[in-house]
């Protein structure tokens, strides 16, 4: 066995001989390891590159409307929200504003069929969508028949206001003197022969 002073001599004679740069970390891993690095960085840098080309190739679309537009369709919107019976009533209420006598008139002959008119017209439109509606259609007539009776009143009473109001609405109304009777219908053909005497032949033969 050497002793330690022995083992420190050996080592001493032998740097000495050596020189300083043996016992120094060698430069060529180092410079293995940054050639390893280098190869390793570039294709991560070549695939930004790559990254940055397809971005700048595919641009977003382009989805911002016009004021126009976004207008025409709140409108729309707003069309379908409200519902026709309101806007039917909307109607009557103007139509009897329109054609009243005077401000405190809820009754006379122009103001029920100014509102009539209106009522008919929102349930003839009803009808065209729901034709199998039998009691609207019931209605219908009714106040078809309750108006022609009220225009029939007033062209009685005063002309002049029956053909005013017909004119405004442009409702199709017969005034009951153009519509002929039988009589003046039938009245120049000849009368029809009595039928005296054939029933008590037909029953004597049977």
């Amino acid at each position: 066995m050497f002793s330690k002073n022995i083992l420190l001599a050996a080592i001493a004679t032998s740097a000495a001989l050596l020189g300083a740069d043996a016992f120094a970390p060698s430069a060529r891993p180092l410079q293995a390891y940054s050639g390893i690095a280098r190869t390793i960085a570039t294709p991560l840098a070549s695939s930004h590159a790559v990254d940055d080309d397809v971005s700048t190739d595919e641009e977003p679309a382009d989805f911002i409307l016009s004021a126009g537009e976004l207008d025409g369709s709140d409108d729309d919107a707003v069309e379908d929200a409200v519902p026709a019976r309101f806007l039917s009533a909307q109607r009557i209420q103007e139509l009897r504003v329109t054609h009243r006598r005077h401000e405190t008139d809820t009754g006379s002959p122009e103001y029920q069929v100014a509102g009539m008119s209106e009522r008919i017209a929102h349930l003839t439109n009803h009808l065209k969508e729901h034709p199998k509606d039998f009691s609207t259609r019931r209605g219908l007539v009714a106040l078809v028949n309750k108006r022609r009776r009220l225009l029939n009143y007033l062209f009685r009473e005063d002309e002049k206001r029956y053909v005013d109001i017909v004119s405004a609405l442009g409702i199709r109304h017969k005034v009951p003197g153009s519509i002929p009777s039988k009589e003046d219908q039938y009245g120049r053909f000849p009368p029809q022969k009595p039928n005296k005497g054939k029933s008590k032949i037909k029953l004597s033969k049977k």
